[in-house]
């Protein structure tokens, strides 16, 4: 098997790097990306003999063709700018893909993905990804869903909460501040709420939750839980969905008013040269990293309400991954760099076989895929209760 690694640099391309070449039947690792002293992070601890590296621009499809047809499966990490070229250079040389990126607009792929017989799988990291395979689990188990809330986050352990945001970067931090003007759609008492950009830290969007051992975190509204239910065919009996991050509390108390005095827009401002979020993401990110000997977190929890074997049930399955400090592997790149491995070797080896534009709820085998996750030391604990 051969694999090609888009953005292989990166702090999750390294992860699946790593994953992948500990792997026998793995012949070869192409670690494309811009420039590759990254890589000497990894070194002490990753078989590199397999690992060849590649200068690319991204930019030009005729660079990732050339790419494409030396490997059996590509996994993107790529930022999603890149995602038609990607796209096109493997309907074009017949090559699957598995990448992290949202689905959003990826469908109308699915009759040429089939003409050219490839698997195109997006959303396969930590969210979207590991949810949407426990989505998919329950959709199946229950003969009704009513209630789907997703929640996933990535934030320092408490003895690394040493500045005012209680917040450290694990993933890429201009990404998180992004997010922060993406607009979120939920469902209340059977109603669709829009929630726009500028309420999304709104009070009455906010809640607390507890996680065991942990304490109290705190959620706001992340991004579209209806495209999900929609998915799933269960928008029709679903009276509550909505699909939250994960923070320490205080959290949506300091972005509030930043984003009511429009501190973190996108639009350049005239005189400096740059938006706020440039400056944002210039200032913050400095001061917003981890050390050697500090851990970052990931926290999932998916609670499911309706009709299971005719009884009416709750299942809450329940993930926690911390950051190996032998290694200095992230928690938040084991997510998304293990899920995207997994995934690809699942393709390669034949055990997905079908066709066209794929997706985690229907496509990924739940058991053999928990199990991969199992193996590399995140485990997902479940809770199953009767509801009177």
């Amino acid at each position: 098997m051969k694999v090609l690694i888009l953005g292989g640099c990166g702090i999750q391309g390294r992860t699946a790097i790593y994953d992948l070449a500990r792997d026998p039947e793995v012949k070869e690792i192409i670690c494309a990306d811009l420039t590759f002293d990254a890589l000497d992070m990894i070194k002490p601890f990753t078989p590199m003999d397999k690992v060849r590296t590649q200068a690319l621009d991204a930019r030009k499809k005729e660079n990732l063709i050339s790419l494409y047809k030396e490997v059996d499966i590509v996994i993107d990490l790529l930022p999603k700018d890149f995602k038609e070229a990607v796209y096109e250079a493997a309907l074009e040389t017949r090559t699957p893909v598995v990448n992290t990126n949202y689905a959003h607009n990826t469908a109308r792929l699915d009759e040429q993905a089939k003409e050219a017989g490839i698997a195109i799988m997006p959303e396969c990291g930590l969210d979207p990804g590991i949810d949407l395979v426990i989505y998919g689990d329950a959709g199946r188990r229950f003969e009704t869903l009513t209630l789907i809330n997703s929640y996933c986050g990535g934030f320092p352990e408490k003895k690394a909460c040493t500045n005012p945001l209680n917040y450290k970067i694990s993933w890429i931090w201009r990404g998180v501040l992004s997010a922060l003007n993406r607009s979120a759609r939920i469902i209340k008492q059977g109603k669709i709420i829009d929630i726009s950009a500028e309420d999304l830290f709104d009070k009455a969007f906010i809640h607390p939750v507890e996680v065991p051992g942990l304490g109290t975190l705190e959620a706001y509204p992340n991004g579209d839980a209806v495209f999900f239910t929609d998915l799933l065919g269960a928008t029709p009996t679903i009276r509550e969905t909505g699909r939250y991050s994960l923070r320490w509390p205080g959290w949506s108390d300091f972005w509030r008013p930043m984003k009511a005095l429009g501190l973190v827009s996108e639009s350049k401002v005239e005189g400096l040269g740059c938006s706020p979020l440039d400056l944002l993401d210039k200032c913050l990110g400095p001061k917003l990293q981890y050390t050697a000997e500090e851990k970052d977190l990931v926290v999932m929890v998916n609670v499911f309400e309706g009709i299971m074997d005719g009884k009416k049930t709750r299942l809450t399955s329940t993930m926690l991954i911390e950051r190996d400090l032998e290694t200095g592997i992230m928690a938040m790149s084991k997510g998304v760099g293990y899920t995207a491995a997994i995934v690809a070797r699942m393709i390669a080896k034949g055990e997905i076989l079908e066709k066209g534009v794929l997706s985690p709820t229907a496509h990924i085998p739940t058991a053999s895929f928990l199990e991969a996750l199992k193996q590399r030391g995140i485990s997902i604990k479940e809770e199953r209760v009767v509801l009177e």
